[in-house]
């Protein structure tokens, strides 16, 4: 996993800089997104301020389940992230991977599964309470 992504989703999260943050992506079959604290897909810093990505060969979007860095381009990684809930290797070489989930699994799915609007946003707010590392 990228050590600088890492670090940053850690430091965020030991700030309580997650909490109360929404899921303001939801797409069956493919991921949940969260980590925006504007809640639209438009905001979030990492904790320096702005991240190279950590692209590996070895780390792959092989499975579902992977943890990855939301991005819109090289170079513009911040506070944003990703569960895929199946494979989605045309993300590979695209967004850092910094983990996956091992355990919680009904809850990526009770997510995934949320009524959304048109722009994939779910009708009412799901919420991260707070993350524990």
């Amino acid at each position: 996993a990228g050590p600088v992504a890492v670090e940053n989703f850690v430091g965020h999260a030991r700030r309580a800089y997650f909490d109360g943050i929404i899921f303001h992506r939801v797409i069956p079959k493919f991921m949940i997104q969260t980590g925006d604290p504007l809640g639209n897909g438009t905001g979030g810093t990492s904790i320096w301020g702005g991240d190279e990505d950590e692209i590996s060969d070895d780390l792959k979007h092989d499975r579902p389940y992977t943890l990855s860095m939301a991005n819109v381009g090289p170079g513009t990684t911040g506070s944003q992230f990703f569960i895929t809930t199946t494979a989605t290797l045309w993300l590979d070489n695209k967004h850092t991977i910094f983990g996956r989930v091992h355990q919680g699994y009904e809850v990526v799915h009770a997510i995934e599964n949320a009524k959304t609007d048109r722009e994939n946003k779910p009708y009412e707010d799901i919420k991260i309470i707070n993350i524990t590392v």
